[in-house]
């Protein structure tokens, strides 16, 4: 029934629109632009802004369709700077462990779903041991106490850890003589055997036994993101790890019209040399763009695999891991510049950003401009989470762009200063400090790392506070943003991350008509107020991708 239900949600959300003109009005209209005063009307004419400004001096617009705002606020479309779309619409269809108070309760979870689904192997995602009262990552004990005898996959929240049940380490042959892989790390008992947790590269030795989606599932899975990412008020998504296998897949459901948002494709390093070959790929008039190749340098923070440069403050034989060597990116990253395809590389620690600005130093040194199929290549680093202030000036140089997820920093004030002591938080989650050098810093959720919701990303950018208001005495309080800057973080800055600055990120006549529109004005309500609104309209191009306002006519 869920998963029904999810699809036809997908299905209703996906399903083009005949007409691309619309006006909106009834509510303030924030339009992006410095210095200049909320609108009150927009006219869209063919999926473009054709008027936005006062409601007495709009053109007449007869027999096109109007939304009445009733009250809500609309702002340029938000797009997800940094999310995995194919995570998100899988934890629509797997066992989701967000929210789990403790390994009690995710276990108790996880015997709900096996009892449920008898047969086959148990995938699940979401758990994060940072508030369990337990304070420790799930063991393959764990999960054996809750589904005997199955085999179990659960993978931490970030992505970079996972924890497999005593069947799954037997079917993988992973037993006390396995050795780790380079850039990975297996957790072991007392006597050397595994128990259970997997680390970054490790993970592979695991990860082969989950079942491969069948061409049906995984359309439905990409359904199921879309539906979420729409109702989120997402009106484009930068999607990280992109797997190039499923590029053509994608492209399918754009010219199909089942894409009902905007894709900027970040693809896996294994599609890197095809890409190259073939250059940027856009389809169903720029719908889904394949233009970047996303890297790994690192690992993250919570699993301690984040790369530093002197130990975690709270594991002091441990400096995290480098899942990659210039060696083995520097060709690629050289021909990705003279073939005008964009490098993103995930950094977290300060050791594995500083690692990253030096490759980049390096291909860039060895191809200049003149060498480039474009110029100003816009290179982005993801996360840059934990960087040296003195790195700081090295992205302003070269022009890297910082791509940030607010919501981490709320997230991690609850563990990171253990990880990193007090000195090291001097540049972590530092927004403010990239926008004062004069960097635009890409917002985004990482969903579903984070929950994946606009307006809890945005809340954490300008209060720097968990959802229950707490802060800490050492969380560098002055790194929070403007509610301006903010809105950039989501609107523009990741248009031009993009490339697209000339067609989104604002509303101005001329540009595509994309807008999200929320039941709360994110510049005006108390900060505390802003994680409790909702998104009520989304638009892509001048059609309604998800509506839950209810008060429509026609002029």
């Amino acid at each position: 029934m869920k998963h029904a239900l999810l699809a036809a949600l997908a299905l209703l959300v996906a399903s083009p629109a005949v007409a691309q003109d619309l006006v909106i009005r009834g509510g303030v209209i924030h339009t992006g632009l410095d210095n200049e005063s909320p609108a009150e009307i927009v006219v869209v004419r063919d999926g473009r802004i054709a008027f936005v400004g006062e409601a007495a001096e709009a053109p007449p617009a007869p027999g096109v369709r109007v939304i009445d705002l009733n009250g809500a606020t609309l702002f340029p479309g938000f797009t997800d700077g940094h999310a995995h779309l194919d995570g998100v619409g899988w934890r629509e269809l797997t066992l989701n462990l967000e929210g789990s108070a403790s390994i009690a309760a995710a276990m108790s979870k996880l015997s709900a779903w096996a009892a449920a689904h008898p047969e086959g192997v148990i995938i699940g995602r979401g758990w994060i041991e940072t508030h369990w009262p337990e304070g420790r990552f799930l063991s393959a004990a764990d999960l054996d106490a809750a589904a005997p005898g199955r085999v179990v996959i659960l993978t931490r929240a970030d992505g970079h850890a996972l924890t497999a049940s005593t069947p799954a380490l037997a079917a993988a042959g992973v037993d006390a003589s396995t050795p780790a892989p380079e850039g990975g790390r297996i957790d072991r008992l007392a006597d050397g055997r595994p128990n259970g947790f997997f680390v970054d590269a490790a993970m592979g030795l695991i990860e082969a036994l989950a079942p491969q989606a069948d061409p049906a599932a995984l359309r439905e899975a990409y359904r199921a993101g879309f539906a979420v990412e729409a109702r989120y008020g997402w009106t484009g998504i930068h999607f990280m790890s992109a797997p190039w296998k499923d590029v053509p897949l994608l492209e399918q459901m754009a010219e199909a019209g089942e894409a009902p948002l905007r894709l900027y494709n970040n693809i896996t390093p294994d599609g890197a040399r095809a890409l190259i070959e073939g250059g940027p790929r856009s389809v169903a008039d720029g719908r889904v763009i394949t233009r970047a190749i996303k890297f790994y340098a690192d690992g993250a923070l919570g699993s301690r695999g984040a790369a530093l440069f002197d130990p975690y403050s709270d594991d002091p034989h441990n400096r995290g891991l480098m899942l990659t060597t210039e060696a083995e990116v520097l060709p690629l990253y050289e021909e990705a510049l003279r073939k005008g395809i964009q490098v993103t590389t995930h950094a977290i620690g300060d050791r594995g950003n500083s690692e990253v600005l030096n490759w980049y130093l390096d291909a860039m040194g060895e191809v200049q401009p003149d060498q480039r199929a474009i110029r100003d290549p816009r290179w982005r680093i993801e996360h840059a989470q934990v960087v040296r202030p003195r790195d700081e000036m090295m992205f302003a140089g070269m022009g890297v762009i910082p791509s940030m997820q607010p919501s981490h920093a709320i997230g991690d004030l609850h563990f990171a200063p253990a990880r990193l002591g007090d000195a090291r938080l001097d540049g972590a989650y530092a927004w403010r400090d990239f926008v004062e050098v004069g960097l635009p810093v890409v917002g985004g959720s990482d969903a579903p790392v984070e929950r994946g919701d606009p307006l809890i990303e945005f809340y954490a950018a300008v209060a720097r506070r968990d959802l229950n208001g707490f802060q800490g005495p050492d969380w560098r309080a002055a790194q929070a943003v403007s509610r301006q800057t903010a809105l950039k973080m989501f609107t523009l800055w990741p248009a031009y991350a993009s490339f697209r600055e000339d067609d989104l990120g604002t509303i101005e006549v001329g540009k595509r008509a994309d807008f999200t529109a929320f039941d709360i004005d994110l510049m005006t309500v108390p900060e505390a107020d802003i994680p409790g609104g909702k998104a009520v309209l989304t638009v892509v191009d001048g059609v309604v991708a998800y509506e839950a306002l209810g008060t429509t006519g026609v002029d």
